[in-house]
């Protein structure tokens, strides 16, 4: 099936991409039919990183991959390091983070290895360190990109001056910055709504990151999409919100798809080219939310699920 693309540092991508957290949870045989479920809806992108259960998520996606009609060469694959534990072990659950060049080095070769790949298409920076050193992690990209092991480079959950600060002294421009965006998480469009006042709303909590992230040419991907809070659950079919359900519902049945695919078409809606992440390990649901790249929503729709979404304009 094709999916609508987008231009990701010369990447061909989908707009939706899949993210595989969960996958650790999977027999070998249930991650082969996940990996298959998500190519044949269109998606061509994988996202991972080697905290997610403990490094065994990107193991299991390359026990997957070999049982899977799907192969490598037709995917993208990108994971993210720099989270780690007090002990610095072996990819246990991070309680802190490392941008050192030896722990990068290693990051990426771990999830080589893990992942059963020769190189990673992207690595990303996974969450900001106040105690990085610029010119250290860039030794470690140059590095990297030199010996093949990564063609492209990333951050997530960076704001715009930490952006600066590490591009500053790299010689590879950082193409992506991985944010939560979605029905139930849109600071990064209510404060530019809301400027000049003195509501919640006005506040500024991201420097601005979806209008920089615009002039510079970085994709932005949404991870937890479908989620409310901070991974306090999903928002679709969820009786807290019941408004919000019956006019994504509405919409759902004008486009002949499922809420699942409006909660995607909403943020793909927004022309800064969002890529969305999904974290779904559900093969139906896979498909139920990647058809939403093929739903362009019209302004009002757009509008009246923000607004249904609990927010207003000022």
């Amino acid at each position: 099936m094709e999916m609508k693309q987008i231009n990701v540092g010369g990447m061909h991508a989908s707009n939706v991409a899949l993210g595989i957290m969960r996958m650790d949870a999977l027999s070998d045989e249930k991650a082969a039919e996940v990996i298959d479920a998500a190519v044949d809806a269109g998606i061509n992108y994988i996202d991972s990183a080697d905290l997610y259960g403990h490094g065994a998520s990107s193991a299991k996606f390359k026990a997957g991959l070999k049982l899977a009609k799907a192969s490598r060469d037709e995917l993208y694959i990108q994971s993210k390091g720099g989270i780690v534990s007090e002990n610095d072990g072996d990819i246990p659950y991070g309680n802190r983070y490392n941008f050192s060049k030896q722990h990068l080095i290693a990051a990426v070769d771990g999830e080589l290895q893990r992942l059963g790949v020769d190189y990673l298409d992207s690595f990303l920076l996974h969450r900001p360190d106040p105690l990085m050193e610029p010119a250290e992690i860039a030794e470690a990209f140059d590095e990297l990109q030199t010996a093949g092991k990564v063609r492209h480079f990333g951050v997530s959950n960076f704001n715009p001056m930490q952006i600066e600060l590490l591009q500053k002294y790299l010689q590879q421009k950082l193409i992506i910055n991985q944010l939560q965006f979605g029905i139930m998480h849109t600071g990064m469009i209510d404060f530019g709504m809301h400027t000049n006042m003195t509501d919640d709303r006005s506040v500024n909590h991201d420097g601005q990151i979806l209008e920089y992230s615009r002039i510079h040419d970085m994709t932005i991907q949404a991870w937890s999409p479908y989620q409310y809070g901070f991974f306090d659950g999903v928002f679709i079919d969820n009786p807290k919100f019941p408004e919000l359900n019956k006019k994504m519902q509405e919409i759902a049945d004008i486009y002949g798809v499922t809420k699942n695919a409006i909660a995607t078409a909403w943020i793909l809606r927004h022309p800064a080219q969002f890529q969305v992440l999904l974290g779904t390990m559900n093969p139906q649901r896979i498909k139920e939310s990647a058809a939403g790249s093929d739903v362009e929503l019209t302004g009002q729709e757009w509008y009246d699920i923000y607004y249904a979404a609990g927010n207003d304009l000022p």
